[in-house]
């Protein structure tokens, strides 16, 4: 016979128990100094109840402690457990990873009988001077359900992960020490709901709390700032709710309404006031219009925020309770196919965040909050779409500070209803929509103050159906002064202009290709505007395409941007048993099934470190953009690309670079530049009289902060540009073959011998390789120079590895067919090579020639020709040479794009320089092992020993280059950075080409421009030994051969 009894967590009739009403996110003060101070721990109403908690882990919740909340009950063999934390993080069950897929059958509402339950206890104390108020308790966010007793009674229950949860407690609460009692379920209906791509946690993970409240007081208040036409005087609206929570009336209370400019001085003559009479058990609702003159505007390049106290005093004039909360002056609309902030249409230069930290799973501390802020502020990131659910409560209140705005998302997705093939199941069935429509509503309520946030999601990935378009209409409702966005809804109708959405107000789309959007772009005629809610996914090295999809977007008016998925890494710090340390993902925990490193997918790495991709993204998204006028008069057109504010607040630091030298440098002050606006500037530029041969003149601009802010110093650069000057330098240096030194060759067995007066390089006849090269008694190479077009693939190969992979790209083998030699002079040496590399099982191939001319200089010019075969693979990783040098010759220089990594299709970051680093600088230690490291662009590259010898590789006329203590094997193979065992040598690539990175991972792959097809090559490479004693890397990169 069927169980009668429905548990809470399974019952979608109950969504909550005893939780009280929802209502904005604020901290009540006994006092103004104390609201003035806007720290929860200065007001005496406030106490904290994180901490150390006692706390039994059970596989289900009919295994967990019996009457465990009772408070004779001891606790104390329990384990102690930080809160807040996700309790797998502490060791309790596992992390379980996937993107889309349940990791429980599918049969809503119920919940396996597995259900891991935490029970939670601690003691908190009241103090006497909170006689007479209200106790709350509060919960910032548990997942994924709870039941709260309070001195053994039972006072509630609540759902909905990422969520506020209130309870009024006070009937249960004595003056003293009391006791509290949480019991956690894992899994509850709602799960079905919370499957966004992420790690499955549980646990008490965000703030608890207890608020003492008056018995009158401020118990909600909405703030809206209305604009008048010209978007110049504003009413700041308030709609106010007072409860009186005892049983007398409330009679000549007054609530005054402090408004304070950002210097805290009064904006207002007089405070607004009224008198308030509120019956007992009553509540009062009060409509405010205070009218503002000329108030400075928010925005996230001007994020100017005002000061708002509620003041409430009782009858004798003394206060009882401030409420104190900043204001942003600003209004959100939709207009001629826009959407406007301030009357201005702005570009969404956004991310995607998730909460998560390495080491506390979701329970993210308010420093890594402000980290991401800062660095999303200085990486010229302007919008947050925190994906997918609301974030902590304190994150709003950072970017309302620093200027971001925020597409507000509800925590709702049920991805894995697409496995069963039935994506609007829970969202077309009228017995979910109280749970959809509740989300909505606690969000709404909880963040509606906040001027930062311009939009309210619906959720993500739902499909859509009658539940959404509840939710639409309940939060218009609520706040019609936002829009509303739902990619859900829209996927599916962005570029068919007959067609309207029902319940969103902008089109929104996930991994559009690039030119797909500039198809909708042309789309004039329709009335909303689009923009790209996810793109350009970030798994690991990536992403590539960057610059077209923003050129797209500012060609054509109704497109206004996107968010690049997502902000961060969610890898889990572990350590091996020997002590390294590694990030873990999917699988690495033994779940099943999971989705594995396809959560390793951010613009930071787990420990918010800055990737390759977000110096990338900063770049191609920077507010200042430079064109040439004429650069032989230092004239540059300078456009402004901020929405709102002029160009006043930076400084122009500029210098004309030759080689490594700085030959002229000044700084400038920027001329009243509008928003939008551009002007034709000149740099004070003196063109050489004197170039010197072979030598590039760089023209560097940098557009930097002029005074210090809350997110940068003085000096931090913003954007820049650079210029290669129009100087007719003279002709490279060249050194003459008849005044080289002689060569002298032998031939035994299987092995060339070409010798000149510092060098020896050996040729193996049988392998057809350069065994050899010795320079100076010194060993150069372990390994010669071979074809490779192989390469460890990234996450953004994701489709074309396996097609790779059988074809044998990653086992070919090299014949030789023939090796010839000749001396061509007494100075100069020809060594001929003929191979045939070709994979296993299949017929294809290419004719690969290698030409080594070698001089008695020194100098070996290396040229190979290649002719592929038969029916290749559609596209090759890579085509270039890889060589092992010796160990000591990690000492690297070069003069090209740096100092980062780069790719054909993610190179902006990377300004044309001469660079200096080690090694084990050149890797980039992606979680997931992958190609890295490349560098693009190069004109030559020296690897010398710490005194200064080694092997230079001078381009002709250019090479990408790549240099690592592993092999494209070691990188292959690992899993992990831990597996990665340091070489007694050095992997060199010489890269004719390599094929772009794309965001296959999830969305497009390479753009036609940057994929490396099969096709005939010709390339050719100079590789040098030498000694800086005798002459610098600069000088022998510009050397050309003359016969």
């Amino acid at each position: 016979m069927a169980n009668s009894i429905i548990n809470d967590w399974e019952n979608l009739k109950v969504l909550h128990r005893n939780r009280m009403p929802d209502r904005a996110y604020f901290i009540p003060y006994p006092d103004k100094e104390s609201a003035m101070a806007g720290q929860p721990g200065a007001s005496k109403y406030f106490r904290l109840l994180n901490g150390i908690w006692k706390f039994c882990y059970s596989q289900t919740p009919s295994e967990s402690p019996e009457d465990f909340y009772r408070e004779d009950y001891d606790v104390s063999d329990w384990d102690d457990i930080q809160v807040p934390l996700s309790w797998q993080m502490a060791g309790y069950g596992r992390p379980h990873y996937t993107n889309v897929v349940y990791p429980f059958p599918v049969d809503p509402p119920r919940t396996p009988t597995e259900n891991p339950t935490g029970c939670y206890r601690r003691d908190f104390y009241i103090p006497e001077d909170w006689d007479e108020h209200r106790i709350i308790l509060r919960f910032e966010g548990v997942d994924s359900a709870f039941h709260i007793w309070v001195n053994g009674q039972e006072a509630g229950y609540s759902q909905g992960s990422r969520l506020p949860s209130e309870f009024d407690i006070t009937r249960w609460v004595r003056a003293g020490k009391n006791s509290l009692s949480v019991r956690v379920y894992q899994w509850c209906d709602g799960s079905y709901i919370e499957d966004q791509d992420m790690w499955w946690l549980s646990g008490i993970f965000r703030d608890v709390y207890l608020l003492a409240r008056p018995k009158l007081h401020l118990f909600d208040f909405f703030v809206q700032t209305r604009l008048d036409e010209d978007y110049k005087d504003a009413v700041l609206y308030i709609k106010a709710l007072l409860n009186n929570t005892s049983g007398c009336e409330a009679d000549d209370y007054e609530m005054e309404i402090h408004l304070l400019d950002a210097q805290d001085s009064p904006v207002l003559q007089q405070p607004w006031n009224r008198d308030i009479s509120v019956a007992g058990g009553g509540r009062t609702e009060l409509e405010i219009e205070i009218p503002v003159s000329n108030p400075e505007k928010w925005s996230a390049e001007h994020p100017y925020l005002y000061k708002l106290l509620f003041v409430i005093k009782d009858d004798q004039g003394q206060v009882q309770e401030v409420v104190p909360y900043r204001v942003g002056f600003r209004t959100i609309e939709l207009k001629d196919g826009n959407f406007l902030v301030n009357g201005v249409p702005v570009m969404i230069k956004g991310v995607n965040r998730h909460d998560h930290h390495p080491d506390l799973g979701r329970a993210v501390p308010l420093d890594a909050m402000r980290k991401d802020v800062i660095l999303m502020k200085r990486h010229n990131i302007n919008t947050v779409r925190t994906s997918h659910y609301p974030n902590d409560p304190r994150f709003y209140d950072l970017c309302d500070e620093y200027g971001l705005y925020v597409i507000d998302e509800a925590d709702l997705e049920c991805h894995g209803f697409t496995v069963i093939e039935d994506w609007n199941q829970l969202s077309g069935n009228p017995e979910w929509q109280d749970a959809y429509v509740e989300r909505m509503v606690r969000m709404a309520e909880r963040d509606k103050n906040h001027p930062s946030i311009i939009m309210w999601s619906l959720g993500n990935e739902s499909g859509f159906g009658r539940n959404h378009e509840a939710m639409a209409a309940k939060v218009r409702e609520i706040d019609p002064t936002r829009l509303i966005h739902y990619e859900g809804e829209t996927r599916d109708i962005f570029d068919k202009e007959e067609l309207e959405p029902k319940a969103a107000d902008v089109y929104s789309t996930m991994y559009t290709p690039v030119e797909k959007m500039a198809e909708v772009g042309q789309k004039a005629s329709m009335k909303r505007p689009h923009i790209m809610c996810e793109y350009a996914h970030a798994m690991g090295n990536g992403p590539g395409g960057l610059k077209e999809y923003w050129d797209v977007f500012y060609t054509y008016k109704r497109l206004q941007g996107g968010c690049v998925w997502e902000w961060l890494d969610h890898g889990i710090r572990q350590k091996t048993a020997d002590g390294q340390e590694y990030f873990a993902y999917g699988g690495d925990f033994g779940d099943q099934p999971n989705d594995g490193n396809f959560v390793i997918d951010g613009l930071l790495f787990p420990d918010r470190t800055p990737s390759p991709g977000l110096l990338e993204y900063k770049k191609v998204i920077e507010p200042v953009k430079v064109e040439e006028v004429d650069l032989k008069n230092g004239k540059v057109r300078i456009i402004n690309r901020y929405d709102f504010i002029s160009l006043d607040h930076l400084l122009l630091s500029w210098d004309v670079k030759a080689d490594d030298q700085i030959l002229q440098n000044g700084c400038l002050n920027m001329p009243h530049i509008k928003a939008g606006d551009s002007r034709i500037i000149d740099i004070p530029v003196k063109m050489p009289k004197h170039p010197r041969p072979g030598t590039d003149y760089w023209l560097n601009l940098c557009f930097v902060l002029a005074n210090d802010t809350g997110w940068a110093e003085k000096g931090y650069e913003i954007a820049w540009a650079q210029f290669k000057l129009p100087v007719e330098a003279p002709a490279k240096p060249a050194v003459y073959t008849a005044s080289m030194p002689p060569l002298t060759c032998r031939q035994r067995d299987n092995k060339l011998s070409v010798r000149g007066v510092d060098f020896e390089v050996v040729f193996d006849k049988v392998n057809g390789l350069l065994e050899s090269w010795e320079y100076q008694g010194m060993s150069m190479l372990v390994k010669g120079p071979r074809m490779n077009f192989w390469r460890a693939p990234t996450d953004n190969d994701i489709h074309e590895e396996p097609i790779w992979r059988r074809a044998g790209l990653d086992q070919l083998q090299h014949r030789v067919d023939g090796v010839h030699w000749e001396q061509c002079s007494d100075k100069h040496v020809k060594v001929q090579i003929s191979t045939r590399i070709a994979p296993p099982v299949y017929d294809w191939g290419i004719l690969c020639d290698y030409t080594y001319d070698i001089y008695g200089s020194g100098d070996v010019i290396v040229k190979v020709h290649g002719i592929p075969q038969g029916k290749l693979p559609e596209t090759l990783p890579r085509i270039g040479l890889q060589l092992a040098l010796a160990k000591q010759l990690d000492v690297v220089s070069w003069y090209g794009r740096g100092p980062g990594e780069s790719y054909s299709d993610s190179k902006q970051a990377n300004r044309f320089g001469i660079y200096n680093c080690r090694v084990d600088d050149l890797y980039t230690p992606y979680v997931r092992p992958q190609e890295n490291g490349n560098r693009t662009d190069t004109k030559w590259a020296a690897f010398t020993d710490i005194r200064g010898m080694g092997l230079i590789a001078a381009g002709m006329p250019k090479f990408d280059f790549s240099a690592h203590w592993f092999t494209t094997q070691d990188l292959d193979k690992a899993s992990h950075t831990y597996e990665l065992i340091k070489r007694g040598f050095i992997t060199l690539n010489l890269d004719y080409q390599q094929h772009g990175l794309g965001t296959a991972s999830c969305g497009p792959g390479q753009l036609p421009q940057y994929r490396l097809l099969p096709h005939e090559f010709n390339f050719r490479l100079r590789l040098t030994p030498f000694s800086k004693d005798a002459i610098s890397d600069i000088e022998l990169g510009k050397r050309i051969i003359m016969d």
